[in-house]
């Protein structure tokens, strides 16, 4: 479903990615793993589109992407991936229905259309009784289901989440693993995940280890 060959990247002189290869499954969970520094960050980026290759290739449902720029590889990463981020966010002067209704409406959704999706999620979500408050009335766990709501509104194939239980406490984190568990298994969610996080690994489906820009899976 999304694949990578070759991915190399360079920050200078610094030799980040060292020629990656990866394929992964739909309907999956697989996390990255390794130490700080080994290039799990930038590997997601790099196949999430936020950042480019200096070679290789990436294809998502067999479209290259690794080429797109511009207003198309937006426009494609807004149709086809959702991100969640350890730091959630959020928009401070939004709802929490808005908050997750902003990429439909930057996908030119129809405004109601995209409005009821975000209850739809927010409810299944747990969330059904905080739609109108912003995000500092919200605790660390909610703001975070608001985050996976957001990364779901647009239906997408893949979603990228980059540290995403490193801001919660214990009871949460797991909370966030039931769910990512829940929406792979009910909605056939994949998702590629890079964490430090042991047990979030650990109930992967699969677990690519990364060291000196390298994949040792």
């Amino acid at each position: 479903m999304l694949s990578c060959s070759g991915i190399s990247k360079y920050y200078g002189s610094l030799h980040v990615l060292k020629s990656v290869n990866v394929n992964i499954e739909r309907a999956t969970i697989t996390s990255i793993v390794g130490s700080s520094g080994a290039g799990k960050s930038t590997l997601l980026h790099i196949l999430g589109t936020l950042d480019k290759p200096d070679s290789g290739t990436i294809s998502l449902q067999g479209q290259r992407v690794d080429s797109l720029s511009g207003k198309a590889i937006a426009k494609f990463r807004n149709k086809h991936i959702g991100f969640i981020f350890q730091f959630h966010h959020l928009l401070p002067e939004f709802t929490a229905l808005e908050n997750v209704c902003i990429p439909g409406w930057i996908g030119k959704r129809r405004s109601k259309e995209v409005e009821n999706k975000a209850k739809e999620w927010l409810a299944t979500l747990g969330l059904a009784e905080r739609l109108h408050n912003k995000p500092g009335e919200l605790s660390g766990g909610e703001q975070q289901r608001v985050a996976v709501a957001r990364a779901l509104i647009n239906e997408p194939d893949i979603i990228m989440a980059d540290e995403p239980t490193g801001n919660l406490d214990s009871g949460n984190a797991k909370d966030l693993h039931d769910l990512f568990i829940r929406l792979r298994d009910q909605y056939g969610q994949t998702f590629l995940i890079v964490t430090h996080n042991e047990q979030l690994a650990d109930m992967s489906n699969r677990i690519l280890h990364m060291k000196d820009g390298c994949i040792l899976e």
